[in-house]
């Protein structure tokens, strides 16, 4: 049972990784990428294709993100802006977005072909005993990451100038904007940044794994389920926590069911906690974990 906690966790804090990426565009647009899966399908590609023409792994790794960035902010330019700008209340970015996640899926599968590569190994072959299971230092570097980056995005999203504007943008973009706020760069950095974050989470899963065009639609569909767990959608930071939970529920049921129950075991946790919380598991709407008031006394 260790075991498969353990290994939850540690692919439980890459679905965390990309449920935040996705939670990072809503939280400031109010739209979901569904082309998030991809910018992180671009991070693996660009990194297995430079490291197999001989450059250092860590810059090929940057490459990877930057070219992740550089989509992410593509996509907004792209597939969100014209529909906002047109009507904020529409949501005609759910075809949009869609529509750029398959140009860029083909675009990759053109350049490199539909066929796995191979992705640069990086600490997979470091084993790390830890009770009565093992990690790979590849796992433990997932959950470290995971973890501080969770923490770094909620410290400025709540302690920074930055991270005010992007709460204010979220809440009314019209006052904001009133204020003096430039919500299109507060929103061009929340998509960016969603881009680093899925882009990090294909870094750490790619040793793993190959690197494949399609590789973006599963950890896409996974982000999401752990978004909706967590009730990122309220705060980014609860998709991680969503993302860990899913992470041990389906190493559980590969482990306890049979080898293909994570293929389908993860909806029907979503299911049931939404019909518990609609919102999320730990969002605010949740009894739960709603703040009590403070008892009132009569004299």
């Amino acid at each position: 049972m260790l075991q498969f906690v353990l290994s939850g966790v540690a692919i439980g804090s890459i679905y965390g990784l990309m449920g935040m990426a996705l939670a990072i565009s809503f939280y400031v647009t109010r739209i979901i990428n569904f082309a998030q899966g991809q910018l992180m399908m671009v991070t693996v590609m660009v990194t297995a294709e430079l490291a197999s023409s001989g450059y250092p792994v860590w810059l090929a790794a940057l490459a990877g993100l930057a070219c992740s960035c550089i989509v992410g902010i593509l996509s907004y330019v792209i597939a969100v802006r014209p529909i906002l700008l047109s009507n904020r209340f529409s949501f005609g970015w759910l075809v949009s977005t869609l529509g750029f996640a398959v140009i860029v899926e083909n675009a990759a599968a053109y350049i490199w072909g539909p066929t796995s590569q191979a992705f640069p190994p990086i600490l997979n072959g470091i084993s790390l005993p830890i009770g009565g299971a093992v990690l790979t230092a590849q796992q433990l570097l997932a959950i470290v990451t995971a973890a501080v980056l969770a923490a770094g995005f909620e410290i400025v999203r709540r302690y920074t100038l930055f991270g005010k504007l992007g709460m204010a943008t979220a809440a009314d973009p019209e006052m904001a904007s009133a204020i003096g706020a430039n919500t299109a760069i507060v929103a061009i950095v929340a998509f960016a940044v969603s881009a680093v974050y899925a882009g990090i989470a294909g870094l750490l899963i790619g040793p793993s794994t190959f690197a494949n065009p399609y590789l973006g639609d599963t950890f896409g569909t996974y982000g999401f389920i752990a978004m909706m767990i967590g009730g990122g959608t309220e705060r980014p930071i609860a998709a991680m926590f969503g993302g860990l939970l899913l992470g041990v529920c389906a190493e559980g049921a590969n482990a306890l069911i049979n080898s293909q129950a994570s293929d389908w075991f993860p909806f029907i946790v979503l299911v049931l906690i939404l019909i518990v919380s609609p919102k999320g598991l730990f969002s605010t709407s949740n009894p739960l974990f709603r703040p009590r008031r403070a008892a009132v006394t009569r004299g």
